[in-house]
């Protein structure tokens, strides 16, 4: 099973549109389009052909006032996508007409987004440490909760029965859904927990560190299962691939690591050229997509992203 992949022989490609550095890159539910989100104010949307055939198309979505810092696509709607913005807004949207659909004011500035499994309900989380529920057919808030200390990237299980934070304690806290009544509290790492991924299978979630490690446990025993050291540098973004064979994971370490999930082994490692913000494996295909603080010549942000596992360049 392991090295099945052939990952020395294959490719990225860069895609350019946006006029500053890309915060959050998402596919959608049948991987077929790829979301960006920019400190341009702007999302974009792109049809991503997974052989790497035709011309990409990309629409842009606007409207935001200040930087989409995080989107996530509707996990049943291939077209339909949520972003939220430093400008207090979480905003709906539908991919093929580039037209925000539905408009949520909060009272922060928003930075981590997720849909819920079905896709009733999104979580956002914002600068001042304070959680909204939506729902998603009224955009309406249906619960709010501030905590007294920092909360990073969250997630839902697969089942949308449990919600995880990470926390800059170093924790990450498990809360039962929807009562949102804490049920555990990990003592994940020696410094702040950053980022956060469910394993695909269910079995799984690994969490991002300050410490430069990323954990793996286990969910149905709350057990640390083992660690990837590659990184030096604190861990920004975590995704699993769509087999959950994989994980990826970036930093300010100038290359993206691919380490095997079961024997904890990397098993490739990315050249970057810059800080990475966000990586996201395809739902169907093993590709990643990758973007970070990439500058130019003249130091100026590229507004670039990358996608790798194409078999040419």
């Amino acid at each position: 099973m392991d090295e099945t992949i052939p990952f020395k022989n294959l490719y990225s490609r860069e895609y350019q549109g946006h006029k500053k550095k890309v915060h959050s890159v998402a596919w959608n539910c049948t991987g077929t389009k790829l979301a960006s989100g920019s400190v341009d104010q702007t999302a974009r949307i792109w049809h991503i052909e997974p052989h790497g055939h035709g011309k990409v198309k990309d629409i842009e979505l606007k409207g935001h006032t200040d930087s989409v810092d995080q989107l996530c696509w509707d996990p049943k709607h291939a077209d339909l996508i949520a972003t939220a913005s430093g400008d207090k807004t979480v905003r709906l949207w539908d991919a093929r007409s580039g037209k925000c659909s539905q408009l949520a004011e909060l009272s922060g500035e928003n930075i981590n987004i997720t849909f819920k499994p079905d896709g009733t309900h999104v979580a956002v989380g914002n600068r001042d440490d304070e959680l909204t529920i939506l729902d998603v057919r009224k955009f309406k808030a249906l619960h709010k909760r501030k905590f007294n200390y920092e909360v990073n990237e969250i997630a839902w299980n697969v089942t949308g029965d449990m919600f995880f934070l990470t926390t800059g304690n170093g924790t990450v806290e498990v809360l039962a859904y929807p009562s949102l009544q804490v049920v555990d509290t990990l003592m994940a790492h020696t410094a702040g927990c950053y980022c956060i991924a469910i394993d695909p299978s269910g079995r799984y979630f690994a969490v991002g560190s300050a410490d430069s490690l990323v954990s793996l446990w286990n969910i149905k025993e709350m057990l640390c299962v083992r660690t990837f050291t590659k990184l030096e540098w604190p861990v920004r973004t975590v995704s699993f691939n769509h087999t959950g064979e994989y994980i990826a994971s970036a930093s300010e370490d100038l290359f993206i690591d691919i380490s095997n999930v079961q024997t904890g082994r990397s098993v490739h490692q990315i050249p970057c050229r810059a800080a990475m913000n966000s990586v996201e494996w395809n739902p169907k295909y093993n590709l990643l997509a990758y973007a970070g603080d990439d500058k130019n010549k003249y130091q100026a942000d590229e507004g670039v992203f990358r996608i790798f596992g194409f078999e040419s360049a």
